[in-house]
Parts: C-alpha cells; sequence; structure tokens
C-alpha cells in the first residue's frame, strides 16, 4: 500500500505498514497534529473528496480538493501551444481529473515549488508519463522514488518555450516559482512568496504553521532575484491569493517592509 500522511498529503513507498513518522511533518517547516499521526491511502482519499476546477484565465486553471486535504493548496494547470504543465501538486488523483486532463491534451511537465506540495507527484507522472521538475537542494524530501524525476540545479531553468523556474531558495533551499510569459507574465508562487489576507503585500517565512520568520540576509537575496523576473500577475498556493497586477513592485515593497521589521 502507498501510505499518505493525513497532515501534509506526502505519499511514502510502498509498505505493509506506514512509517513511523512523516519526515515532511517533523522538520520544523511543518507539524506532528496534537492527535498524533495519522495516514490514509490514495483510494480512500479518492473515494471522500473529489477535486474542483475553476479558470483563472485562459490558458490557466486550478485544482483544488474538496473537503480540504491535508495543507490544502491548489494545482495550477498551464494549457501553452508546447504543451501542458502542471505546477504544484495536490494528493487526489482522481478519475474524473485523469479524464478532464487526458480531454484538455495530458501532461508535457510537472513542477514543484517545494517539498510540502510533493504529495502523490509519483502517480501524476506515471499516469500522465510527464517528467517531474524539482530543484536538486530539495533531493532529500522525496519520500517516493520516480524514474521520471529530474532534480534541476542553479537558479533558472527554461521548462518550455515562455515557461521558466526560477529559484529563490527561502522556505526551502530549492524554493522555487514559475513565470509564464504567456500570460501576459504571471508569476506562480506556492507559499515560496505568501500572499496575505489583505491582498496587497508578501510574507517571507522558514515555517508558516510554527511562524519562524527568514533572516533578512536571506529577503534581501529573494528581493534581488525577483528583481530580475518580469511579471505583472501572481498566483499563491491557496483559494482567493490572486494579485492581477503590480505584483512585483507589492514583492518588492513587501521586502523592505519585512527586513525593516527585523531590524
Amino acid at each position: 500500500m502507498i501510505h499518505v500522511c493525513t497532515t501534509c498529503g506526502t505519499s511514502y513507498e510502498r509498505a505493509a505498514a506506514p512509517p513511523v513518522h512523516c519526515a515532511i511533518c517533523t522538520d520544523e517547516r511543518q507539524y506532528v497534529p496534537r492527535s498524533g499521526q495519522k495516514w490514509t491511502d490514495r483510494e480512500q482519499i479518492a473515494a471522500r473528496h473529489s477535486n474542483h476546477w475553476r479558470e483563472l484565465l485562459p490558458g490557466l486553471m486550478t485544482i483544488e480538493t474538496t473537503p480540504r486535504f491535508a495543507i490544502g493548496q491548489r494545482a495550477f494547470l498551464l494549457l501553452t501551444p508546447a504543451g501542458n504543465i502542471l505546477w504544484d501538486c495536490i494528493a487526489n488523483l482522481d478519475s474524473a481529473t485523469i479524464r478532464l486532463i487526458t480531454a484538455l491534451g495530458g501532461l508535457r511537465a510537472i513542477a514543484i515549488s517545494h517539498p510540502h506540495y510533493y504529495t502523490t507527484m509519483q502517480d501524476w507522472s506515471a499516469v500522465f508519463d510527464a517528467p517531474i521538475f524539482v530543484h536538486a537542494a530539495d533531493r532529500e524530501w522525496v519520500m517516493r522514488p520516480c524514474p521520471r524525476m529530474q532534480f534541476w540545479e542553479g537558479d533558472t531553468l527554461d521548462l518550455l518555450v515562455d515557461v521558466q523556474l526560477h529559484r529563490l531558495g527561502g522556505h526551502f533551499r530549492g524554493g522555487t516559482v514559475l513565470r509564464w510569459a504567456g500570460a501576459d507574465d504571471t508569476l506562480l508562487v506556492g507559499d515560496i512568496l505568501q500572499i496575505t489576507p489583505g491582498g496587497d503585500a508578501v510574507s517571507f517565512m522558514w515555517s508558516y504553521p510554527n511562524m519562524l520568520p527568514l533572516p533578512a540576509a536571506t529577503v534581501d537575496r529573494i528581493a534581488a532575484r525577483i528583481r530580475s523576473i518580469e511579471f505583472d500577475r501572481m498566483y499563491g498556493a491557496f483559494a482567493d491569493q490572486d494579485i492581477e497586477a503590480g505584483a512585483k513592485a507589492m514583492v518588492l515593497r513587501s521586502a523592505v517592509r519585512y527586513v525593516s521589521h527585523l531590524d
């Protein structure tokens, strides 16, 4: 059986019994609930949950699991002339999702921002015969091997025409965002940049649930990398984290404010 952590959604290698602990959740950037470590499997997830689809703009759709499962992030499906890309991942890969993505042309590639959203990426890769792009700095957090896994290095990777991956680091050493030039310079950020509830700022954290900040020097490095990326729209990991204009300036203002509070 493939065991899946109910707190973070990470899947582990096939075994008769689940691991004693989830390595992702025992790391200080995540948490083990007071009720203790709990596990489920892919079949139970599909039986109890379904995926909700929403079009943000032509060529960009979100996929969210309902009722909420684990961390509750949304995945993104980019529809490009060179092929479709799944950005970030969710644990629930049900038959309806497979049929819909297949009808839309399948997947050319899967790219993940950081380990909290790895979930069942190996299953998505197998079903759609798509390579997974994960930054090599986060290799240790992959809990299930996959023959299609590609660990990329450096700070930038051209994934497809008009689609690039950029390593910002911060939350994880390999923390990655995706720039899509085909949608008027859109940045998909997961929670490497966490869009705040007011929709007018972002935050930069080592751990969101445990409220541990990043050092000022790290935030300055992230801001320097952001300056080299052209984007105006930005979409985050969770529903309604949608910034339709002025996103780059907002991120740079937020970095200055963040560092000023640390100082």
